[in-house]
């Protein structure tokens, strides 16, 4: 693919050697057959309203951080592989409780095994962030190396779900639609990429595919739409040791996007990346509780009134009358709202129970 020559008439043999090689890594990151379960890993059972995980080359300073954190000692040396399992911290912010996962270092190649690296991606798949700790003198070779073994894995970093929709059903043909303009991809390339994955027609099983484009998405967007086992995860790249690096190299990697070089704005990047929604309870004729609020999330569950409801008990819902929100979220105060009424951070909430008819 390397020599091969980009342009009109090649476009078609890369996209089918683009999706062999999805396919192929694919297999070879599949349990054996045969195989009693899932192989060794690190077992860290989730704490706290959300899990951040520390990603990074061998002694680039995650288990400092984790202790500056979180205060759980997680042992630091001048030698590598310092840190041989995973090692959890909590950090108090906000009213909340984060889970910070110190995990051993990863080096290339862990995407097939190396250094540990398949439990340790593992568990980053797990979490609902990624803190990527580099070194300030090797960032950017680093950072590459990092991306791309993650990627070969299927997280795919500070990138959102394509706009694709991808559908199969047992009847015959394949249709392709698009609402966009498409200049990556065409109805071409896209059988040829189906066919590969065996989504044809043929004479005993027939396979029809419904594909809609609604943005101009890339082959590799397609081929991660066909695989259905990408996850899409927030990663914020932590510089450490930058006074070994000069004042421009310094100002170069602050402008950089989703990066932080100092952990007074760590926590506040944290917070905000992550997304989490605090809502205060509210009882009938007495004063919010503000020390012990509910904690949503849109990435683990939803922020509406009904995912408020069911963090409280799954039965309260159907026993709601009405809701009364303050907060950012109503567009008055109280505001009578419904049950997908969605919440922002710091709203307070009054349930309304409806009579009991008996």
């Amino acid at each position: 693919m390397a020599r091969t020559q980009k342009n009109k008439a090649t476009e078609y043999h890369l996209g089918q050697l683009k999706a062999k090689i999805a396919k192929l890594r694919t297999q070879l990151l599949e349990p054996p057959k045969g195989s009693s379960g899932a192989g060794e890993g690190f077992e860290v059972t989730k704490f706290g309203h959300g899990r951040v995980a520390l990603i990074g080359f061998p002694s680039v300073g995650k288990s400092t951080l984790l202790t500056l954190l979180t205060g759980t000692h997680s042992e630091a040396a001048s030698y590598e592989f310092t840190t041989l399992t995973c090692i959890p911290g909590i950090i108090h912010y906000n009213d909340c409780k984060i889970q910070l996962l110190d995990l051993p270092g990863i080096i290339e190649g862990a995407s097939e095994g190396k250094g540990r690296g398949r439990q340790v991606i593992a568990v980053s798949k797990s979490s609902d962030i990624v803190l990527m700790v580099l070194d300030a003198s090797k960032s950017e070779g680093h950072r590459q190396i990092l991306t791309k073994e993650l990627e070969a894995v299927g997280l795919r970093l500070n990138k959102r779900p394509p706009q694709i929709y991808f559908k199969k059903k047992k009847t015959g043909g394949i249709s392709f639609n698009s609402t966009v303009t498409l200049t990556h991809v065409d109805e071409k390339l896209c059988y040829q990429i189906l066919h590969e994955y065996k989504i044809h027609n043929a004479e005993k099983v027939q396979t029809f595919s419904q594909l809609l484009f609604r943005e101009d998405a890339t082959v590799d967007d397609l081929i991660d739409v066909i695989e259905g086992n990408r996850k899409y995860m927030k990663c914020i790249y932590v510089y450490n040791k930058i006074d070994v690096v000069g004042i421009d190299d310094v100002d170069k990697l602050a402008r950089q996007p989703n990066s932080v070089l100092n952990l007074d704005r760590l926590l506040a990047k944290m917070w905000e990346e992550m997304g989490l929604v605090r809502a205060y309870t509210k009882p009938q004729g007495q004063q919010p509780d503000f020390s012990d609020p509910v904690v949503l999330s849109s990435d683990r569950g939803g922020c509406s009134v009904e995912d408020f409801c069911n963090h409280i008990h799954r039965n309260l819902l159907k026993d709601v009358k009405y809701v009364l929100v303050w907060g950012t979220s109503a567009r008055h105060f109280p505001q009578h709202c419904g049950t997908s009424h969605v919440l922002h951070d710091e709203d307070v909430v009054q349930i309304v129970k409806k009579k009991d008819q008996t």
